[in-house]
């Protein structure tokens, strides 16, 4: 089974917001390539209070590196994280599918 990994702007929003949203993108994904995936959990819940944004950004990477596919959410050519990681994927081969065109 192929991995998902979701990558989605969460700076600003409730943890129900992220969730919501990814369980959207993840159903979007699905359906556009008409199969189940093993889905990549990127969303850090018991990060450390003091985390800084890079923190975050190389554990992404870190879980990115064993994706076949990455979908990418509304605002992502906004955000920083998002940006980076879809450079890395179309560096390094992983499919994307961009959720939205900005």
């Amino acid at each position: 089974m192929r991995k998902l990994f979701v990558s989605q702007p969460m700076n600003g929003k409730t943890n129900e917001e992220i969730l919501a949203e990814r369980n959207r993108l993840i159903e979007k994904a699905e359906n556009a390539l008409q199969e189940k995936f093993e889905v990549i959990d990127s969303f850090f819940e018991d990060a450390p209070h003091d985390a800084k944004p890079l923190w975050f950004l190389g554990k992404s990477f870190e879980l990115l590196s064993t994706a076949d596919v990455a979908i990418f959410g509304k605002g992502w050519k906004s955000a920083r994280g998002c940006k980076l990681e879809n450079e890395a994927c179309i560096e390094y081969g992983i499919t994307v599918i961009e959720s939205y065109s900005e």
